[in-house]
């Protein structure tokens, strides 16, 4: 078994948990990093620090990252993985990601996906696009499942 572990991007989202429950049917049951990036500031914060006052938003947005990532290795480890929590901060997300990834030497990176095209992929960006072709390793995407009728 390879002992690189897979990075799980997770965002406390359905599409998250698709990820870590099709990373464990592929990739099988093994040692993983999940991970939240965090943006060190949010736009609404910027505003809010325009005002006077004591901010401490990156603790706040790590501290969250960080709780995300928690849940996320829990699920994880639910699954049958063996999961390590860890929360970030960045700006871009995907520097974050492929930072981390670097960082752990992962086998993979897994990371659900909204699944946008056309104009909306345009204007919203995909982070998962970005991941992919900045990564430099394989990176499993999963996309949202088919409706059922």
């Amino acid at each position: 078994m390879n002992e690189a572990p897979l990075l799980i991007c997770y965002d406390g989202s359905d599409r998250a948990r698709r990820a870590i429950d099709t990373a464990v049917e592929l990739l099988g049951k093994r040692r993983a990093v999940v991970l939240d990036v965090a943006p060190p500031m949010t736009v609404a914060e910027a505003y809010d620090s325009l005002a006077p006052g004591p901010y401490a938003f990156e603790e706040l947005n790590q501290a969250e990252a960080k709780r995300s990532a928690e849940d996320g290795a829990e699920y994880a480890r639910r699954a049958g993985l063996k999961a390590e929590a860890r929360g970030d901060l960045a700006a871009p997300t995907w520097e974050g990601i492929v930072d981390v990834a670097d960082q752990i030497d992962a086998a993979a990176i897994v990371m659900g996906t909204r699944a946008l095209t056309g104009a909306r992929e345009l204007f919203e960006g995909s982070l998962s696009h970005q991941v992919a072709e900045h990564a430099g390793r394989p990176v499993l995407i999963v996309p949202p499942g088919r409706p059922t009728a």
